[in-house]
């Protein structure tokens, strides 16, 4: 894959504090002022501003031209995206909920990810696509999935999550200069959760992970809203003079190992937590690399918090299927075990 343009920032340090919706929106709108071929397509962005208000106000700012409401039909937004980056734009497509990106799977894997491959590195494909994903809404099926594995699998797509307005703010902004497909996992539960955005520089490059907690005594990882849960389990553990270190995946595909790695040789354990369910996933490829790199470091086997193996439940058993602090502490109690 070709090296990320990382997003010009000014050079001196301005801070805000905003919920991580207002971060995307104002991190699309520098992505949008900075470069005119971005536009950006989905169900109701314009008028409406998008059902989780994402986009709200862009239209008014950039144009029908450029804010586009397309028809309820994800492969036809898909499809035409591509055709898009062909003549030079960077497309950024909305999907609006997580279960409704299969209409368009077979364009993102079987063409998107696939087409600069085929042209040898001679044509970019920068095609965002943004993807409100996770639980913890009180939804229905098809609203609250983590189909995140699909397309960490699939060669020629790259993938990222963030879990903070930090983060969201420069990760779109990153994405969109990438002259790669990239799957942008936005974690719906975390919309109006506020936070500090510094708006001179981002933290780290768009495909880092990070320790967001130091500690000593077991590694826990996750991307997305997990995070947060992991840094409640953090606190709770703390009480009990458990030191745990919290690592930020943020980039699902590639994962920069070398902070995992580095937390897990310090602390001899590693716990990987997850919405989406746990066989043949993101936690199961962590898994699995940490076992092959860190093996003689390891004082514990790797374990795995994860949904379970079974389509999301009605709202009312989100709270069983979903991960929470007490199954992160109780992974982390065996991992303490051995």
């Amino acid at each position: 894959m070709t090296e990320t343009t990382t997003a010009h920032a000014p050079t001196t340090t301005e801070l805000a504090t905003m919920p991580m919706a207002k971060a995307l929106n104002a991190g699309l709108a520098a992505a949008m002022a900075a470069d005119e071929r971005v536009l950006l397509m989905g169900e109701d962005i314009g008028t409406l501003g998008g059902v989780f208000r994402v986009t709200e106000g862009l239209k008014n700012t950039f144009g029908e031209n450029r804010v586009i409401d397309t028809p309820l039909a994800e492969s036809g937004i898909v499809g035409t995206a591509i055709g898009l980056a062909m003549r030079g734009y960077r497309p950024v497509c909305e999907i609006q909920f997580d279960g409704f990106i299969f209409p368009g799977f077979d364009q993102i894997t079987t063409q998107l990810a696939k087409l600069t491959n085929r042209h040898e590195g001679n044509q970019a494909f920068p095609v965002v696509i943004r993807v409100p994903y996770g639980g913890h809404i009180g939804a229905v099926e098809h609203h609250q999935e983590s189909p995140e594995a699909y397309f960490a699998h699939t060669p020629g797509l790259r993938s990222v999550s963030p879990s903070t307005p930090h983060d969201a703010y420069w990760m779109i902004q990153e994405a969109i200069a990438a002259n790669d497909p990239v799957m942008f996992f936005e974690p719906k539960s975390r919309y109006w959760q506020k936070g500090a955005v510094d708006l001179s520089a981002p933290a780290v490059p768009l495909h880092s992970s990070r320790v967001v907690r130091p500690g000593s005594d077991v590694t826990v990882l996750a991307h997305g809203a997990m995070v947060s849960v992991l840094l409640q389990a953090a606190e709770l553990a703390a009480a009990e003079d458990i030191s745990l270190e919290v690592v930020d995946l943020r980039s699902i595909a590639p994962v920069d190992y070398a902070p995992i790695l580095e937390s897990v040789r310090k602390t001899g354990r590693l716990v990987v937590a997850q919405e989406a369910p746990g066989s043949v996933s993101v936690g199961s490829e962590i898994a699995a690399t940490v076992a092959e790199r860190a093996f003689y470091s390891l004082e514990a086997p790797v374990l795995r918090v994860s949904g379970f193996d079974v389509p999301f439940p009605p709202a009312k058993l989100e709270g069983i299927y979903l991960p929470d602090a007490d199954r992160i502490l109780e992974a982390v109690d065996r991992a303490l075990a051995y």
